[in-house]
């Protein structure tokens, strides 16, 4: 992974503007990710054939249990601004509707869920930084599938933000269910789920 540096901008107004079309116009290989992570343009190569496994399982999950006018989405940006950060999660659930504005992401408080599946070489961003990102945005529910945790792979569910932070609902090992609440109640099967 590489890194372009910025001068933290101010998380208001031009400054983050300025970060925001800097991200737009970062020329990336074909297939590579742009994030902002903390006023960092950071460029990862695409995901491994283990996390679009993984990927696929819980979106399959997830379309048995929403409202047609939400989506799954692998692709979509979610915007943090006052956490300096543009993230791409693994899967985001959102209303369809959020969508409707032009551009190439959405704020982050217009996700239902947010899940991060890690990578070996960026497992702390999902750990600390999108962590504290999508509890400052007020995201609800926010599942982190982590294979590289402390050698045995956990799937945590974390959710009720408040104050930038959020409650730990659940953690298990890759082999047992999940539960998430409404307004998904749906109990993920992580025990498919391939490891690294």
């Amino acid at each position: 992974m590489s890194a372009l540096s910025v001068d933290p901008p101010a998380p208001h107004g031009q400054e983050w503007d300025g970060l925001v079309r800097l991200w737009e116009e970062t020329d990336a290989p074909e297939g590579c990710k742009v994030e902002i992570i903390e006023g960092i343009v950071t460029v990862s190569p695409t995901p491994a054939n283990s996390h679009n496994s993984v990927a696929q399982r819980v979106q399959r999950q997830l379309y048995a249990v929403i409202p047609e006018d939400w989506g799954v989405y692998q692709t979509l940006a979610v915007a943090v601004p006052s956490r300096l950060g543009m993230f791409i999660p693994g899967l985001i659930v959102a209303p369809e509707a959020a969508l409707d504005e032009p551009g190439h992401y959405i704020p982050a408080a217009a996700a239902l869920l947010v899940v991060e599946i890690t990578s070996k070489s960026n497992a702390n961003h999902d750990r600390i930084e999108k962590l504290h990102g999508y509890a400052t945005a007020g995201v609800p529910l926010y599942l982190l599938l982590d294979s590289w945790h402390s050698g045995r792979p956990t799937a945590t569910l974390y959710g009720q933000p408040k104050n930038a932070v959020y409650r730990v609902l659940d953690t298990v090992k890759y082999g047992e269910g999940l539960h998430i609440p409404a307004p998904f109640d749906l109990t993920i099967d992580t025990g498919a789920f391939p490891v690294g």
